[in-house]
């Protein structure tokens, strides 16, 4: 019993112990912490405030410092940019042998943007080209190899640059802007591109030629884009042979109408078609319901005449065969025009009041565009064309096919002076290519009597039912 007394009183006596060091503890560290917030205090209390004002002023110091620091960093990295462009030939010799079938020597780095049925294209900036706009450099119209190109940043574009504002159109042809058909080619896929595009305009127009400088269109090209676009300017780069022209925005059209789709032809042949009509201030309304007075539909001829290269040796005989012809048909109205002595808007007259155009090989068949749909076409050869002028001799035929027209065939002249080296395809074509053409009264006659009674049958089909269709598809064609 003492024994249990004495431990209960052992145990006692350590827990009272244990319990003042736990209090002596505590106090210590109170009184510590205590102490800690009196110095602070204190030291708050009777510190200078221009001790502060340092400490803001060091703390700002700094951050200028940092800023500093950092523009130098950014203003050395976009030095370093600027110096990274680098310039490479517009013409690449490399490919000199595949220019028109197979990879383009033009800006031959870049590959273009494909989608189904559509022209090819580049535009910048884009995704591929990492937000980087196009610049060009140089303006050689005889080499162009002396003419480069380039991608940049619009943030480190190279010293001197230029920058050009707004939408570039910047066409490449392997042929010219000035031909009827080959600057068509070439334009062409921009107007498809606008049409896609919410109708967008360019500021102005860069051409090359082989990767040469041009500065001009041909006039009727530029008329026909301006029925579109509004005023054509076509860049000069004349601030400088060896300053940099960077642009804002532009599309590049490489390849022409290559991959572009049948019915998207259509559409954009029926824009320009529309365009042009209008910018002329010619309304087609109730074309297709022309009659004479025995309600017979009209049937309007046209002998699109040239002078000179492929022109008809004997253009009077020629008039005389389609005239008889026309006077067999009821309703056939014959006109014989010389496209030389015609204004554009005046073609765009002449062939808007057309179904069947009548005309040698040449440039001015280009204006069968401003025909309507499933209007005939015509075409004559001189001697040689047949045997030396290749595929090229077809262009009026593909024209027809893209722009809803129907061709209704060729007369190639068989009678002529033969090719002194007729191995020699090409010195051949040189040869025959400018040659006159001449005639055959009997083929003539039998091939003008098909194709009007061909037209005349149409024509009456057409003549009441096509007509609200016809006025609906017209008002759909412009628009833009």
């Amino acid at each position: 019993m003492l024994i249990n007394s004495m431990k209960m009183e052992h145990q006692s006596k350590s827990c009272t112990r244990n319990k003042t060091k736990m209090l002596t503890t505590k106090f210590i560290t109170i009184s510590f912490f205590t102490l800690f917030l009196v110095v602070i205090l204190f030291h708050i209390q009777y510190s200078s405030p221009f001790d502060f004002s340092l400490s803001a002023r060091s703390q700002t110091r700094r951050a200028s410092l940092y800023q500093e620091n950092y523009s130098n960093v950014i203003e050395m990295m976009t030095a370093k940019l600027k110096h990274s462009v680098t310039f490479l030939p517009l013409q690449d010799l490399r490919f000199r042998e595949t220019a028109t079938t197979g990879h383009t020597w033009f800006m031959s780095s870049l590959n273009d943007t494909r989608e189904e049925n559509e022209a090819e294209y580049l535009y910048f900036p884009s995704k591929a080209s990492r937000g980087r706009l196009l610049c060009f450099k140089g303006r050689d119209m005889k080499d162009g190899t002396k003419n480069s190109y380039a991608l940049a940043w619009r943030e480190s574009l190279p010293d001197s640059a230029i920058l050009l504002e707004g939408l570039t159109f910047v066409s490449y042809t392997y042929y010219d802007h000035t031909n009827l058909w080959h600057g068509l080619c070439a334009v062409a896929p921009f107007v498809r591109w606008s049409m896609k595009n919410e109708c967008l305009k360019p500021e102005r127009w860069v051409l090359f030629h082989w990767g040469e400088l041009r500065v001009r269109m041909g006039s009727w090209i530029q008329q026909l884009m301006q029925t579109n676009f509004g005023e054509v300017k076509v860049e000069r780069f004349d601030r400088g042979d060896n300053v940099p022209y960077c642009f804002e925005k532009a599309v590049v059209m490489r390849h022409e109408m290559s991959q572009m789709g049948q019915e998207n032809k259509l559409k954009t042949f029926d824009l320009l078609r529309c365009k042009a009509r209008s910018y002329c201030g010619i309304n087609p309304a109730g074309k297709g319901r022309e009659i004479n007075e025995r309600g017979v539909p009209i049937i309007r001829l046209t002998l699109l005449m040239r002078r000179g290269s492929r022109s008809f040796k004997n253009a009077t005989v020629v008039t005389d065969i389609f005239s008889k012809e026309c006077s067999r048909v009821e309703g056939c109205i014959m006109h014989v025009v010389q496209s030389d002595d015609l204004s554009f808007c005046d073609q765009v007259k002449v062939l808007t009041n057309t179904d069947i155009v009548a005309s040698p090989c040449g440039a001015q068949l280009t204006n069968m565009l401003f025909m309507d749909r499933k209007s005939s076409v015509m075409e004559f050869y001189p001697k040689g064309w047949l045997e030396y002028a290749g595929s090229g001799q077809y262009a009026y035929h593909w024209m027809a096919n893209q722009s809803g027209m129907k061709h209704q065939g060729a007369w190639w002249d068989p009678i002529g002076e033969e090719c002194p080296s007729p191995q020699d395809q090409w010195q051949c074509f040189s040869y025959h290519k400018d040659g006159m053409v001449g005639h055959n009264e009997t083929y003539f006659a039998e091939w003008a009597r098909r194709v009007l009674d061909e037209v005349r049958l149409m024509k009456q089909e057409q003549a009441s039912a096509d007509q609200a269709n016809k006025q609906q598809h017209d008002s759909k064609a412009c628009v833009c």
